[in-house]
């Protein structure tokens, strides 16, 4: 990409006229033009922090020598957007990536920082970092502030599985009252192992966003330090002319799914690294993906999970205190973004605390082999996920007579009002990245099966997805899924439904010759699109793909 704004082309007149309107002067439009995308709102508390904190960020730009040049993306919130709005919110991912890169390739920057905090906007920055392949670091807002009720400690998670309580009574409505306006205690992301804190620590573990900065409370002066460091090392990346490529490689991002798993992390990043890979040009399939996840040990997980929650990680420790007990599954020679020096000489120098409480030793994991079980069978042909570790032991092997669902809505309308039968396997169909359209996150119907106490009698497969914020036997990412003519579309109540954690299996206990029978009498549900989402479905590949949109391979020359 040509420098922009240089004196001695003619033609970059008016980029100089434009650019001197937006008050930068001459001398400053030669220096090293650094984009800053902000994907600060006021509607979502993991972004509100970037107000204040872009400020810090083109501070250290300027007095590194460049020039900062701020614009925004969309900063959506899974959590609110749960139910109806679920639909818009992974199309969002691939929407954020393109915005940037066309806004990248009409302005031409020199080098990029990256704002952003939440569950797609993470993905949808790194996808548009990846493809433009500029100078490029990130920076996450920060860990919202847990909430504490006398001795115990709450996070969003709580919140949701507190709506199975309230139906079953087992808490007050001045009790859930005083949870859903108190529990998300401030600005931040939300203080669990989310898709949010999973892909802001992804950005550590592969070394483009300073150590601390995912697990680091939003409010700390630290948090400001970093945004000052970041503006001034990405001017050195310029004038260095080191690319994201140079850090954001293959063996970075074994690296960063490795990490992913050895913590217990969002059954989300399994779609979001396939598309990740599928932007880098690399041929991976859930089966690859599974080999790197399955090959190192889980050393800590957090809630909903577990007990602990990402400021008792952060005191733990944190990203490096996992990378260094991780360090002998790792490709430790690749470069870091911050320091010029490589992961094994981070490593071996590294000092910090580990909390082995917390952070278990790899000789002593509280799981040998990955946190994630990639299942296949005659319900899921292409794969389907599940966070094995977020699982009760005993429901490693159920099986069960299928309910079955054709939308999310129908699921929550049951649990409300029905009576769940211990034993069921729950199925709704339709919730994929066609069907949906948009692959909803069907967290709250998730949780609120753990809030009722169901959680180890039952257990509830789809096409769509769950959330870092889901624990319990909850299958995801069924492929094919049912709109694309995948089986889950030919199963009907009362079928005997088997999954097995153990041996990776998703079966249906159907002769291949009912199943070929009843394609004949599939319908579809009635789901009438326009606008944006009418294109999503047009155009979105399979989960097994990553559910890519605008990045397809196929679309490229």
């Amino acid at each position: 990409m040509p420098k922009r704004g240089d004196e001695k082309d003619m033609m970059e007149a008016y980029f100089i006229g434009l650019m001197s309107a937006s008050g930068y002067r001459k001398k400053d439009i030669a220096k090293p033009i650094i984009g800053i995308i902000n994907s600060y709102t006021d509607a979502n508390p993991g972004h509100k922090p970037f107000a204040e904190l872009v400020k810090f960020v083109k501070e250290g730009v300027w007095a590194a020598g460049g020039t900062p040049a701020e614009f925004g993306v969309p900063g959506p919130c899974d959590g609110m957007a749960q139910g109806a709005g679920m639909h818009a919110i992974l199309p969002q991912r691939d929407l954020i990536a393109a915005s940037i890169e066309t806004m990248v390739l009409a302005h031409g920057f020199d080098g990029l920082v990256f704002l952003g905090s939440c569950d797609k906007i993470i993905p949808g920055m790194l996808m548009a970092a990846i493809k433009l392949d500029l100078p490029a670091l990130f920076l996450t807002a920060g860990v919202m502030l847990p909430y504490q009720e006398e001795d115990k400690v709450y996070c969003t998670s709580d919140l949701k599985e507190a709506i199975g309580k309230r139906n079953k009574n087992e808490i007050s409505e001045e009790t859930f009252d005083r949870w859903r306006t108190q529990m998300c205690f401030s600005a931040g992301t939300c203080s669990m192992y989310g898709t949010a804190n999973t892909m802001g620590a992804f950005l550590e573990a592969t070394g483009v966003a300073p150590f601390g900065s995912s697990t680091m409370l939003f409010c700390e002066g630290a948090k400001f330090h970093q945004a000052r460091d970041v503006g001034e090392r990405i001017v050195e990346l310029v004038q260095e002319g080191k690319v994201f490529s140079s850090f954001m490689s293959k063996a970075m991002l074994s690296n960063g799914i490795k990490y992913i798993s050895a913590t217990g992390g969002s059954t989300n990043a399994v779609l979001h690294s396939m598309a990740l890979a599928k932007v880098m040009g690399l041929k991976m399939t859930l089966q690859d993906f599974d080999a790197l996840q399955s090959s190192v040990p889980v050393v800590a997980k957090f809630k909903p999970s577990a007990d602990s929650n990402i400021s008792d990680f952060h005191r733990a420790g944190g990203i490096s205190a996992v990378l260094a007990t991780i360090r002998d599954y790792l490709e430790l020679t690749v470069p870091l973004a911050f320091g010029g020096i490589s992961l094994i000489e981070y490593l071996n120098n590294y000092k910090g605390k580990i909390d082995r409480k917390i952070i278990h030793s790899a000789m002593e994991p509280l799981s040998p082999a990955g946190c994630f079980a990639i299942l296949t069978g005659n319900l899921a042909p292409l794969g389907a996920v599940v966070k094995k570790t977020g699982v009760e032991p005993q429901m490693y092997q159920h099986i069960g007579p299928a309910v079955v669902f054709n939308s999310e809505e129908e699921v929550r309308d049951f649990l409300l009002n029905k009576t769940v039968q211990p034993g069921s396997v729950l199925v709704i169909r339709y919730e994929g990245p066609q069907g949906g359209p948009g692959m909803r996150e069907l967290s709250i119907p998730a949780a609120m099966l753990v809030g009722m106490g169901l959680h180890t009698s039952v257990a509830m497969i789809t096409d769509g997805r769950f959330s870092g914020a889901t624990r319990g036997p909850c299958v995801g990412h069924i492929t094919p899924e049912a709109w694309a003519g995948g089986p889950l579309a030919l199963v009907k109540d009362g079928d005997i439904i088997e999954i097995d954690l153990n041996k990776n299996l998703l079966n249906v206990r159907i002769s291949p010759e009912e199943l070929e029978r009843r394609k004949a009498d599939v319908q579809k549900p009635v789901r009438k699109l326009s606008g944006v989402l009418a294109a999503y479905r047009a155009g979105v590949a399979g989960a097994e793909q990553g559910a890519v949109w605008l990045y397809r391979d196929d679309w490229q020359e």
